[in-house]
């Protein structure tokens, strides 16, 4: 589970605007922060089986949000994913 603390600073790290809390990018960044903490979590639990499935959901979810971006805008994409260090 993400913290309140740690999902404001990657809003405020990855907004486009001042009250910026639902773009892609943002959406991504929180995504990503959940999937990280996630993996982490199955290095000590590996039969939790039911976490997995929320786990694959987030993933593609962030690959959908993931596509949006770069059909629309590909200089976003490649600076979304280079911030974030994902693969691509």
């Amino acid at each position: 589970m993400i913290t309140k603390e740690k999902k404001a600073k990657v809003i405020g790290e990855y907004k486009t605007a001042d009250k910026d809390t639902g773009s892609p990018e943002v959406q991504i960044a929180i995504l990503t922060a959940r999937i990280n903490e996630l993996t982490d979590h199955f290095k000590t639990h590996p039969k939790d089986h039911a976490s997995r499935r929320g786990l694959l959901k987030m993933v593609g979810n962030r690959s959908a949000l993931l596509k949006y971006v770069s059909s629309r805008d590909i200089k976003r994409y490649k600076d979304i994913i280079s911030r974030l260090g994902l693969r691509k």
